[in-house]
């Protein structure tokens, strides 16, 4: 009896619609993704550094990442004590990098926006890789984690100028949340009106990435129908074998 009460109680729950599933499923891949990475910013910022550094921010962001896609990938305050309680966005005191990117100074736009084409190119040429059925790949069920460990290394090589946000939804929701929660529209105009780098560049770079992947490494795979072709010729050439 409870087994059915249950089960009509799922079939009640339950989303049927595919798209439905999928938001449900990458909004709480993102959140996973947020929570860890600016997590372990927070907590680097927070302690002024007696209790992370870049590399727990860049280890942070790999385990927030290959467990975002881990869970959503088969369906598709501290402020009191620190800075006397002020929302600053830029200088030493400053908490709202603890959510979005800002640059480092004296980085212009130009070179912040080919920092992040370049950056999310490889991410995407990384990816795309991993998950190539007609390439080595990764092992079933790996791939979250190389995909993490591939996160892992731009983190550790590309993050000086700005950090390496190199995805919209990683940069803008939490930067909309600084400024409806007091840091302000400044959170726009720092470093001459940044905020727009970290959403186009890893759309440019994302396609970037795809169609130099595709012209220079998938383009190339050998063609099914020919691999089958030479199966079946291999397969006919046995049984004749085999007979006479």
């Amino acid at each position: 009896m409870e087994l059915e009460n249950f089960r009509n109680l799922r079939e009640r729950c339950s989303v049927r619609r595919d798209i439905i599933r999928e938001f449900l499923a990458e909004l709480l891949g993102t959140f996973v993704l947020i929570l860890f990475g600016c997590g372990s910013v927070a907590q680097t910022i927070l302690s002024r550094e007696k209790h992370g550094e870049n590399l727990t921010i860049h280890f942070g962001f790999t385990l927030g990442v290959m467990l975002a896609v881990y869970m959503a990938g088969g369906v598709s305050g501290a402020f009191a004590n620190f800075a006397d309680g002020k929302q600053i966005v830029v200088g030493e005191n400053a908490t709202a990098g603890i959510f979005a990117s800002y640059p480092r100074e004296n980085l212009s736009l130009l070179n912040g926006f080919i920092d992040q084409v370049i950056g999310t190119g490889a991410l995407v040429l990384c990816i795309l890789a991993i998950v190539d059925k007609k390439n080595i790949g990764a092992p079933k069920g790996m791939e979250p984690l190389v995909i993490g460990l591939s996160i892992l290394a731009i983190g550790v090589s590309m993050a000086l100028n700005c950090g390496y946000p190199i995805n919209p939804a990683r940069d803008l929701g939490p930067r909309l949340f600084t400024a409806m929660a007091g840091w302000g529209l400044e959170v726009f105009r720092a470093g001459n009106g940044w905020w727009w780098v970290p959403v186009v560049g890893p759309m440019v770079g994302g396609v970037a990435g795809a169609v130099i992947y595709f012209l220079m490494i998938e383009l190339h795979h050998p063609e099914l129908e020919k691999n089958l072709e030479d199966d079946n010729s291999i397969k006919d050439k046995y049984e004749l074998n085999t007979v006479n």
